[in-house]
């Protein structure tokens, strides 16, 4: 069961502050102030994870998972598999691993 929020803490800032908070804050995708301020008091930091390869690597991943369903009704419907199709599947999961490898080297550098 999550925790109920019933304490109050005050913050005094000067508006310049609390525009470069706001900013920060929407910088991030962050709508809610409590999050964010929350969120930076406790852990010190937020990320904002914006890898287009990572919308890449879903696509795929969805189109390899379509491809591959069809290729098992196909072989369960007529013992026929197609080398192209093989080929093609091969090529999307190759794809795949490369843009794993360079999620994971930006993640690294972070």
């Amino acid at each position: 069961m999550r925790e109920k929020r019933d304490e109050i803490l005050i913050l005094r800032i000067t508006k310049t502050e609390k525009n470069r908070i706001y900013e920060k804050m929407y910088g991030m995708g962050i709508r809610s102030l409590s999050a964010y301020i929350r969120k930076m008091a406790l852990d010190g930091y937020c990320l904002n994870l914006d890898l287009p390869q990572l919308r890449r690597m879903s696509y795929l991943l969805q189109n390899c998972s379509n491809n591959l369903n069809q290729v098992a009704k196909r072989v369960n419907e007529s013992n026929q598999l197609y080398a192209a199709d093989i080929e093609d599947l091969r090529h999307r999961l190759d794809e795949l691993i490369e843009i794993g490898r360079q999620i994971l080297s930006r993640l690294a550098e972070l």
